[in-house]
């Protein structure tokens, strides 16, 4: 297992490059924080790229399932992932990640992460389901 802290000290590439701050990590939720700045936004809109969002909680389920991986299991990898966009959210502004879990099967995993504004207003709901390897 790791923590949340761990995370943040050796990250992920692709959640490093994005600047994803993990907030806490447990088998039940996983939070993360990510700062909407310009290059991760629409142009010419300073709004938070629909994929941004995506990859924001394809990071949170990837790290939620392997927390919970059964017992000789060797990874994971996201098989379908679904997102409806809510509200935008301002280049300037910090967005959460708040993933939970839906299923936790011994060969798939679906989360739904629940990205909200510093006003609490909802940005996006993303499910996806974790194929275990």
């Amino acid at each position: 297992m790791f923590t949340a802290e761990q995370l943040n000290d050796h990250p992920l590439p692709f959640a490093k490059l994005m600047g994803v701050r993990f907030v806490t990590v447990s088998k039940d939720e996983v939070v993360v924080e990510l700062e909407v700045r310009p290059d991760l936004c629409t142009a010419p809109m300073p709004i938070l790229h629909g994929g941004a969002a995506m990859a924001l909680a394809d990071t949170a389920g990837a790290v939620a399932t392997v927390l919970n991986l059964p017992e000789g299991a060797k990874g994971t990898t996201t098989i379908e992932s679904k997102t409806n966009f809510i509200a935008a959210a301002q280049s300037g502004t910090i967005v959460r990640g708040t993933t939970t879990p839906v299923h936790r099967g011994g060969k798939t995993q679906v989360w739904q992460t629940r990205i909200t504004r510093p006003d609490g207003k909802l940005v996006a709901v993303v499910t996806q389901t974790q194929l275990v390897l």
